[in-house]
């Protein structure tokens, strides 16, 4: 089960992810960080790049910050 951290901006203009050069992921999100929004997009989208389920994907840790750490169960 791979984990992945992802630094997260939201409220931009198109919801983007795409692998930064230090190794961690990059996601702008077109949510607002309110009532969990900005996580279940971060959610969808990282479940579209690695091709699996929604519930496949789970934040680790930072829910409430830009720096997350996402599981992504691969089996």
């Amino acid at each position: 089960m791979p984990v992945i951290q992802v630094k997260v901006k939201p409220n931009s203009r198109a919801s983007l992810f795409a692998a930064a050069a230090d190794g961690t992921w990059l996601a702008q999100l077109k949510s607002p960080p309110i009532d969990g929004k900005a996580n279940a997009e971060l959610i969808a989208l990282v479940a579209r790049h690695f091709d699996c389920a929604k519930s496949a994907v789970t934040i680790k840790s930072g829910a409430s910050g830009r720096i997350k750490r996402v599981s992504i169960d691969t089996e």
